[in-house]
């Protein structure tokens, strides 16, 4: 998955003024206690990234999406 359809995508899911919010202040425990961002600044794959957040918000996050 290429960033900018990671962030499509977040922003489709939580909105363009709360994706940037939840993605830097959010720490998800299957990233191994990091945010987001910081997952994602570390070279963690944005796939991998995006599933954590699908996991985390399996109420947010349309079928169609994950």
């Amino acid at each position: 998955m290429r960033l900018t359809d990671f962030w499509q995508r977040m922003d489709e899911v939580f909105g363009a003024g709360y994706a940037p919010s939840l993605a830097s202040d959010q720490v998800l425990t299957t990233l191994g206690g990091r945010t987001v961002r910081e997952a994602l600044d570390s070279g963690v794959a944005t796939i991998v990234v995006w599933r954590a957040v699908c996991a985390a918000y399996p109420d947010r996050v349309p079928a169609k999406l994950q």
